[in-house]
């Protein structure tokens, strides 16, 4: 019952992660047609994605459990794409009232 349980766990992390991201690649997608942020941004947050949920998608489906040592390399990423969506937002803002 433990082993089932931590598998749950995994697929479960992996999907909400997948999920939030993947509502934030929304948001960015405007921000980027807005000129508001860059690319970069969509990279990161994209790959990072992949990676991380790949990563516990793929423990959960039978990889060896020395595989789970790339998520944490797809949290940072995930980390970058947010804090470079913050950086260029607030280079490349314009005032909302202009």
């Amino acid at each position: 019952m433990g082993s089932e349980m931590c598998i749950r766990d995994r697929w479960h992390t992996a999907t909400l992660y997948l999920f939030i991201h993947a509502l934030g690649l929304l948001l960015v997608g405007i921000l980027l047609r807005l000129n508001y942020t860059t690319q970069a941004t969509a990279w990161l947050l994209q790959l990072g994605v992949i990676v991380f949920a790949g990563s516990l998608y793929a423990m959960t489906l039978g990889a060896p459990r020395w595989f789970g040592a790339i998520t944490p390399i797809g949290g940072v990423l995930m980390i970058a794409g947010w804090l470079w969506l913050a950086i260029t937002a607030f280079r490349l803002g314009k005032p909302l009232l202009s």
